[in-house]
């Protein structure tokens, strides 16, 4: 399958299908969370697929390109941590955490790959 643009990405897809489920998962989260927790985790999240989106408009520079998809990286191990918030205050169950937690690793994984295979996401100058 050609990739044309950022929608096209598999990491994309599944970031934002992850992000989409946390939207709806938060809406949940008491009232009282709603300008701590519950935006932390949907900025976070959101946040994974907008610098996969700057990281894929950057390609002709490897290294903003690295620089957005490790910015990516950071934005997903911080939607893990507002997940642990979230079954420790039992918002989420263990199984919905555990859920989330493997897909926000295989995303990282899939952000890490690309990071160390730039040469072969970055365009000739």
């Amino acid at each position: 399958m050609k990739i044309a643009t950022h929608f096209d990405l598999e990491v994309f897809k599944m970031a934002f299908e992850t992000s989409m489920k946390i939207y709806e998962i938060s809406k949940s989260f008491p009232n009282e969370e709603m300008y701590s927790m519950t935006d932390q985790v949907r900025r976070s999240s959101r946040s994974v697929c907008a610098n996969i989106s700057e990281a894929f408009r950057k390609r002709r520079y490897a290294k903003s390109f690295i620089l957005k998809l490790s910015d990516s990286e950071a934005e997903a191990a911080e939607t893990q941590t507002w997940l642990y918030y979230a079954l420790k205050c039992n918002y989420i169950s263990k199984e919905l955490f555990d859920e989330l937690l493997m897909q926000y690793n295989r995303i990282i994984g899939m952000l890490v790959t690309m990071i160390k295979h730039s040469q072969s996401w970055t365009l000739p100058t």
